[in-house]
């Protein structure tokens, strides 16, 4: 320890980690260590651009609150968080598939009933939801637990907007004897994540667009079964193919459906996988 090099610095730093208790932790570690040092090796990585990326990690952190969390935005525009949701989310076909939970949900969305309008004096055109909650075999899934969250038309969900004193573009449901769910809400449009920070600055340096598509939100949690979080993302929309957060599956893909009576209807059928015994 008195002569560490850059030769052997590495593995000194694994040799300290030898008496970790959780032999997990001492996986995790060891490999993060391992790949830190392989990266700045790789890089040739300067002092003053190692500063810079503390800089950037410390000014992420602090750019989080109860309402915003940068450092799951950083995750999402890494693809880290589309890998790890797909490592950990091998379904049998023909269950619903999940993608990346986003930065804005809020725990304690306001309970609603079947048929109840989420929007909440959101703006935007109105659309109608009806989907259903099933499992593999077709079984409905009654008393599913569903919360839903939205963005409106200009782009923002509620917590983005200071001093709104109440939820708007969601809202948490439980799915009647028939596995269904029912409720009104404003059309999803597409979006550019925020930009105001440091995921922002590293877009634009990349030269990469903060845009992600039309999409709604779920998470559905029922006994037995997986909880599934998900998006729907609205046929046609340009972003696709180019989604920010590398989010997009095409099972997901539905369409939003403009009724000759005005708004937008949209029809779904979710397929839980049971959760092992």
């Amino acid at each position: 320890m008195r002569n560490i090099s850059k030769d052997n610095i590495t593995q000194a730093v694994l040799d300290s980690l030898s008496d970790t208790p959780d032999p997990r932790l001492r996986r995790i570690f060891g490999s993060l260590v391992r790949h830190l040092h392989a990266f700045a090796r790789d890089v040739e990585l300067t002092e003053e651009e190692l500063y810079a990326g503390i800089r950037f990690l410390t000014e992420t952190g602090q750019k989080c609150d109860d309402k915003r969390q940068e450092f799951i935005l950083l995750s999402d525009v890494l693809g880290l968080s589309m890998l790890t949701v797909s490592m950990n989310n091998d379904k049998p076909a023909g269950c619903t598939e999940s993608t990346v939970f986003g930065p804005f949900y809020v725990e304690g969305a306001p309970r609603c009933e079947q048929g109840e309008d989420i929007a909440r004096g959101a703006v935007g055109e109105s659309c109608e939801v009806d989907v259903s909650v099933k499992g593999l075999d077709g079984t409905p899934v009654a008393d599913a637990v569903v919360d839903v969250w939205q963005a409106d038309a200009e782009g923002r969900y509620d917590v983005q907007r200071p001093g709104l004193a109440h939820a708007q573009g969601r809202g948490q449901f439980r799915t009647d004897a028939q596995g269904r769910l029912r409720f009104r809400t404003v059309l999803a449009q597409a979006y550019p994540i925020p930009t105001d920070g440091p995921v922002g600055r590293f877009l634009k340096a990349a030269n990469r667009h903060p845009w992600r598509p039309a999409h709604l939100h779920f998470m559905i949690q029922a006994p037995g079964y997986e909880t599934l979080i998900t998006h729907l993302f609205k046929d046609g929309d340009a972003y696709l193919d180019s989604d920010a957060v590398f989010g997009v599956r095409q099972s997901l893909v539905a369409p939003w459906v403009h009724r000759a009576e005005g708004g937008y209807a949209l029809h779904h059928d979710f397929v839980l996988n049971a959760r092992p015994v």
